[in-house]
C-alpha cells in the first residue's frame, strides 16, 4: 500500500496508526546529475528557472523501521544533506543515518559519502555496505580512503545474492546487474519486510542483457523501482548506445501483455533531465500512467 502522510509529529512525521512501522520512502527521483542539470539551457531545465517546475533531488530511497528506531539510505547522493534531513521528519533517532547501501561508483550514487568526512559531519563509523570492487575502490582512492582511515565510515562487504539481516523485520539482498562498471560492479537491491518486498534497480544497461527475467522479478515483489533514465531513443544529442539504459518505452512494451496488477508494481525512477516524465505533470507521463504504470514521487511512502 502507498501511504501519504503529512507531518504531525516531530519524530515520526505522522501518527503511528496511520504510518506503517517499517516502510520505504522516496527521497529523490533524478539521474546522477540532478534536475536542473549543469549548463542546460534547453526547455527541460528552463522550466525550473522559470519557476514552472520544482527541483528534483537525485535518485535515492530511505528505509525506516520506527519500531526499532533505525533508518537506512539506498545510495549516497550529492543531495544527501537534504535527504537525511527529510528522513528526520519520519525518525530523529540522534543518528544522521544508521547505514548506507551503495549500488555502484557513478557520481549520483556514492559521492554523497564526502559529507561524512572531516570537512563536514566528521562521522563516526557510519556503516556503508558495498560490493567487493566498490569496497576496494573506496579503500584505495582518495578522498574516499580518508573516510576509512579516519573511521568516518565502516565499510561492510556485500556478496551477490547474500542476505543482510537488519533485524527480525527487515532484510536486504544485493544482486548484480549489467552496467558500465568502470570503477565498481553494479547491484540492485531486494528489500524485504514482514509483509511486502521491493526491488530497487536505478541503473542497468538493458533488460535483455541481464541474466534474470525482469518480468518474473517484478512479479515476485510488491514494488519495483526501475531505471527510467531516458524516455526513448534519440533523446540526447550524442551516441546513446554508449550510455545504455532501458528506455521507458522499452519497459512499457516489455510489460504490455502483463496484468494491471503487475504493471501497478512498477514505479519508474532515476530520470534524466531530458526525460519529459521527470516533470510533475506531462501528457506522456499521463499516457504511461493510463497503461497502469506508476512514477516514484519524492515523499511517497511504501509499507513493508
Amino acid at each position: 500500500m502507498l501511504f501519504n502522510c503529512q507531518n504531525k509529529e516531530k519524530k515520526t512525521g505522522c501518527n503511528l496508526d496511520e504510518k506503517p512501522m517499517q516502510f520505504i520512502t522516496v527521497l529523490g527521483i533524478a539521474q546522477d546529475a540532478g534536475f536542473p542539470q549543469i549548463n542546460c539551457n534547453k526547455t527541460c531545465c528552463e522550466a525550473f528557472y522559470n519557476a514552472e517546475e520544482s527541483k528534483k533531488l537525485i535518485s535515492c530511497l530511505g528505509l525506516l523501521d520506527l519500531e526499532n528506531q533505525k533508518k537506512w539510505l539506498f545510495d549516497a547522493t550529492p543531495d544527501i544533506a537534504a535527504q537525511t534531513q527529510l528522513l528526520k521528519t519520519h525518525l530523529d533517532n540522534n543518528n544522521v543515518i544508521d547505514g548506507v547501501f551503495l549500488t555502484h561508483a557513478h557520481i549520483g550514487h556514492y559521492t554523497g559519502l564526502m559529507y561524512f568526512g572531516r570537512e563536514a559531519l566528521g562521522g563516526n563509523s557510519i556503516p556503508v555496505y558495498a560490493m567487493p570492487k566498490m569496497k576496494t575502490y573506496l579503500e584505495n582512492n582518495g578522498p574516499w580512503s580518508q573516510l576509512v582511515s579516519l573511521n568516518n565510515i565502516d565499510l561492510k562487504r556485500l556478496q551477490n545474492d547474500s542476505t543482510i539481516v537488519l533485524n527480525s523485520k527487515l532484510k536486504v539482498i544485493p544482486f548484480l546487474v549489467p552496467h558500465r562498471d568502470e570503477y565498481s560492479e553494479t547491484v540492485g537491491y531486494k528489500i524485504k519486510g514482514q509483509n511486502k518486498s521491493a526491488l530497487f534497480i536505478p541503473d542497468i544497461d538493458k533488460w535483455n542483457v541481464w541474466k534474470r527475467d525482469i518480468i518474473e522479478e517484478v512479479k515476485k515483489v510488491d514494488y519495483a523501482f526501475l531505471d527510467a533514465s531516458f524516455f526513448k531513443a534519440g533523446e540526447l544529442d550524442r551516441d546513446m548506445s554508449k550510455i545504455p539504459h532501458p528506455f521507458t518505452t522499452e519497459t512499457t512494451t516489455l510489460f504490455e501483455n502483463e496484468s494491471i496488477e503487475t504493471k501497478n508494481k512498477i514505479h519508474f525512477i532515476h530520470f534524466n533531465h531530458t526525460n519529459p516524465t521527470i516533470k510533475d505533470s506531462h501528457r506522456l507521463k499521463d499516457s504511461i500512467q493510463n497503461l497502469g504504470f506508476r512514477f516514484a514521487k519524492q515523499g511517497a511512502i511504501y509499507g513493508l
